[in-house]
């Protein structure tokens, strides 16, 4: 049994060294191959976050009276989001910059890099209509109160065409 065990091992160790060999490719080779450039990323959110309390400090008198707070409790974020991710060269940046309405782009840039800039855009067809992202809050309250003034909702929250861009320092 042993030796069937020993013989198993071999092989398998044999043709893990025989698939992770590499040859060398010649630039004529390497000019035939294509690709492509980007990466998609694709999130369904559900995020939820107990409370958010906003307090008013400013307002207390020397006793400690007045002021106060708002809570916000229960609430969600959810729907799904898209993005892709691209490699821009300075050219495709300060285009893709000028056609989304970005003033003075090619100042920026010089500042703040002088190679390729990542670009993160949320497409305009991926996420069909309907899925939005949608944000609700379950109950509003004052200071300690159990009573609630009621909830707010923004739904079909829709950020298509949004465009975001990354530099190296």
């Amino acid at each position: 049994m042993q030796i069937v065990k020993t013989a198993i091992a071999a092989a398998l160790a044999s043709f893990a060294f025989s698939a992770s060999a590499m040859t060398p490719i010649q630039d004529a080779e390497l000019s035939t191959v294509s690709g492509q450039d980007g990466v998609s990323i694709a999130a369904n959110l559900n995020i939820k976050i107990d409370s958010f309390v906003y307090t008013d400090t400013d307002a207390v008198d020397a006793n400690g009276l007045g002021g106060g707070s708002v809570s916000f409790n229960g609430i969600k974020v959810n729907g799904l989001i898209a993005a892709n991710i691209d490699i821009l060269s300075k050219n495709s940046f300060l285009m893709a910059a000028a056609a989304a309405g970005v003033t003075d782009s090619g100042t920026f840039y010089n500042k703040a890099t002088g190679g390729d800039v990542v670009q993160i855009a949320i497409p305009q067809s991926v996420v069909a209509d309907g899925h939005y992202l949608n944000v609700s809050v379950d109950s509003i309250k004052m200071g300690n109160s159990a009573a609630s003034f009621g909830s707010v909702a923004m739904n079909q929250i829709d950020m298509r065409g949004t465009t975001v861009w990354i530099f190296a320092h």
